[in-house]
């Protein structure tokens, strides 16, 4: 029987039960048996950290070996498609070439590519101290996989970002990538502290960040609820709101509670412990967690280098693939890169990369700062035929997990990204 594969790829910390509403949803919409969905599990919670180009290498083996089993129980995998969720879209991009380089889609059709909630351009930063703060420990704390959201890697033969690598024409990832029928790309407009926008949606400037100020309207896709439909400034901006007088009886009503995660919401009187206990538990648990990445940080470098010392890792199509990109680079990348990096400010510079006067150094806090690398990866990406489709959950305080409805026992509220859910199953080229 001929058999459409769609791989599902979860993202950081994560496993195949995250992604069980978008299992759910695409199998109630297209209940044909010729559809195969594999979960991919061979990279699940602590394996997300040994870097983007080591989880390719598992899920694109796990795949391999999934097409032969049914082939050996007499269903011919035709079409492919793949879906990856956050860090699981980078690893679908990274798989996409590793399949292409060992002529997986000489026979078998690659279709739909989706990716929701991605950080294509890694991770931007913004001028804020907690900002600053998750770009210095980020590539510490989270291993291989931490800095290749930073862009701190230098994966080529000449140093240049895997990220960066991936999304360059001249490179089997991009090419790959091309190859899709459908490439269609899901990102959070608004709230979504995790993947902001510009690097889920791969643009270089954020309309919404000043959204409040500017008066940018929103008209929504009723079908679809949180789908935006379109969005537009007007010409003229509202008056801003005036600001109650500090002490004032309107300011203390405009003061609101800190918003607390739904497992630590309780009623009253319980609340009020819970508030005034902050100053201690907050500190505690950072602490708990910055131990727990660390650990897990040192296993994920332990679990590398064993790899790296693998005597049949030569054989590896990640390392196959990553020495044909380092014997390219070699014979070019003097031409390609030693303009476009020459201006480059030094690693550390948080205004590296941006465009001389693009940025005010007062720029708001909530206005992303975005390398020339990054720039130029989107550049390179939107050349692309690339399908945008925007998620509008204004009032969430973080809407990472909602786009997926990924723990929908736990939580309730990420019951509201089912229209999304069903979008994309409903727009999935079978």
């Amino acid at each position: 029987m001929s058999t459409h594969i769609l791989v599902l790829l979860h993202g950081m910390w994560g496993s195949p039960v995250h992604l069980a509403e978008l299992h759910r949803i695409v199998r109630e919409t297209i209940p044909d048996p010729a559809l195969h969905i594999l979960l991919a599990e061979t990279n699940k919670e602590d394996g997300t950290y040994d870097g983007i180009d080591w989880g390719g290498e598992r899920v694109a083996e796990e795949i391999v070996a999934e097409v032969e089993k049914l082939k050996r129980e007499g269903r011919k995998v035709t079409k492919f498609s793949i879906t990856g969720y956050s860090l699981g879209g980078l690893v679908a991009r990274y798989v996409v070439g590793i399949l292409r380089q060992s002529a997986f889609f000489d026979e078998i059709r690659p279709v739909n590519f989706n990716t929701i909630a991605t950080p294509h351009l890694g991770l931007p930063r913004y001028r804020s101290l907690l900002s600053s703060f998750t770009s210095y420990i980020g590539p510490r704390l989270l291993s291989r996989t931490g800095e290749q959201f930073f862009c701190a890697d230098r994966w080529s033969l000449k140093g240049r970002p895997l990220l960066e690598v991936m999304a360059d024409p001249d490179r089997i990832f991009y090419q790959a990538l091309a190859s899709f029928e459908t490439i269609r790309i899901y990102a959070n407009s608004v709230n979504d502290r995790t993947v902001p926008y510009v690097t889920s949606a791969i643009e270089v400037e954020d309309p919404f960040a000043l959204r409040s100020i500017t008066g940018l309207e929103i008209n929504i896709n009723e079908q679809h609820r949180p789908l935006l439909k379109s969005y537009s400034v007007p010409p003229v901006a509202p008056p801003l709101p005036v600001k109650p007088t500090m002490m004032s009886p309107a300011w203390f009503k405009s003061l609101k509670a800190p918003m607390l995660p739904p497992r630590l919401q309780f009623n009253f009187p319980t609340n009020l412990v819970i508030y005034a206990l902050l100053p201690v538990l907050i500190p505690l648990f950072m602490s708990l967690g910055i131990v727990r990445l660390s650990l897990a940080s040192r296993s994920s470098r332990a679990r590398i280098r064993l790899l790296e010392k693998d005597a049949s890792g030569t054989e590896r199509l990640a390392n196959i693939l990553a020495q044909l990109e380092m014997q390219v680079e070699g014979a070019v990348v003097d031409l390609i890169d030693d303009d476009a990096h020459a201006a480059d400010p030094p690693l550390d510079d948080p205004e590296r990369g941006t465009e001389k006067g693009c940025r005010s150094p007062k720029s708001p806090p909530e206005v992303p700062i975005l390398t020339s690398t990054q720039r130029r990866m989107a550049a390179w990406l939107n050349s692309l035929p690339l399908k945008k489709e925007l998620a509008y959950f204004p009032d969430v305080m973080n809407a990472h997990a909602l786009i997926i409805c990924r723990d929908v026992k736990n939580f309730e509220s990420h019951r509201q990204g089912e229209y999304i859910v069903r979008h994309w199953a409903e727009s999935f080229v079978f």
